[in-house]
């Protein structure tokens, strides 16, 4: 009996952002990438040519780093032309008050335990932003077809494990379901909670879990829409695993 095909999904973590650069949390404020951000974005096309992969579209977040990573990538596939689906349910967590500030002065104000659960559980969120905050997504245009209460303060990993949800279901899937390749670019708390979904992962483990950038990231998924078992995260990396993996080890030490 043959086996039913699998559907392939590419998750691709954008490139370094400025903010990124500069130690800075980021969320939901939206900054472009650095030099070597726009290096490892066209670096992942070659890696998934390679790989023999060729995406029929490109699913991203609103912000202009995801946005910019998958441009780069697809240029460098001459993939520019596939549909492209844009959603604010894939951005990367809100960081609420704690948006702009510098994670190691952070860690001196609060401590290094109290930082480290505001961005590492799963269902502890920082302080929120006010509503008059001029950092809050209220004011940010993209968001104004946004009810009131959909546009986050804060959140922590398990909110955007709900918000993302949806668009997997509504969006994703069903390219997937028509046989589609699917690129995903998006960001490292995004991709995390769609991870924790297809992996199953618990919610202590996922605090484990670190996305490089840059670094294309391959699922294939059953008709039931299940990822097919791998030994280990790692095996999922295109390319260089290697590299991944120190890559990887670099996110889970940044400061804060």
């Amino acid at each position: 009996m043959t086996a039913s095909p699998t559907r392939t999904l590419i998750l691709l973590r954008h490139g370094q952002s400025e903010w990124n650069a500069l130690n800075l949390f980021t969320g939901w404020h939206d900054v472009g990438l650095t030099e070597l951000g726009e290096t490892e974005a066209r670096g992942a096309g070659p890696v998934m040519l390679e790989a023999g992969i060729l995406p029929d579209v490109v699913h991203t977040s609103l912000q202009k780093r995801a946005i910019r990573t998958a441009t780069l990538c697809l240029e460098e596939m001459d993939r520019s032309w596939i549909p492209v689906r844009r959603s604010w349910r894939l951005n990367e967590r809100h960081y609420g008050a704690l948006t702009g500030l510098d994670k190691k002065e952070t860690v001196e104000k609060y401590g290094p335990e109290q930082v480290h659960i505001w961005r590492r559980s799963y269902d502890t969120p920082p302080p929120a932003l006010d509503l008059d905050d001029e950092r809050h997504a209220r004011h940010d245009p993209r968001y104004a077809h946004l009810p009131a209460d959909l546009i986050p303060a804060t959140e922590c990993l398990k909110d955007v494990v709900e918000r993302m949800l949806p668009w997997w279901h509504d969006a994703i899937v069903p390219d997937l379901q028509a046989a589609r390749v699917v690129l995903v670019a998006a960001h490292g708390n995004s991709l995390r909670g769609l991870v924790k979904h297809l992996d199953g992962i618990s919610d202590d483990a996922i605090a484990e879990l670190n996305i490089p950038t840059g670094i294309p990231v391959r699922y294939e998924l059953d008709d039931a829409m299940q990822a097919v078992p791998v030994e280990s995260f790692e095996q999922r990396y295109l390319g260089d695993v290697e590299a991944a993996l120190a890559a990887a080890e670099a996110v889970a030490q940044q400061t804060g």
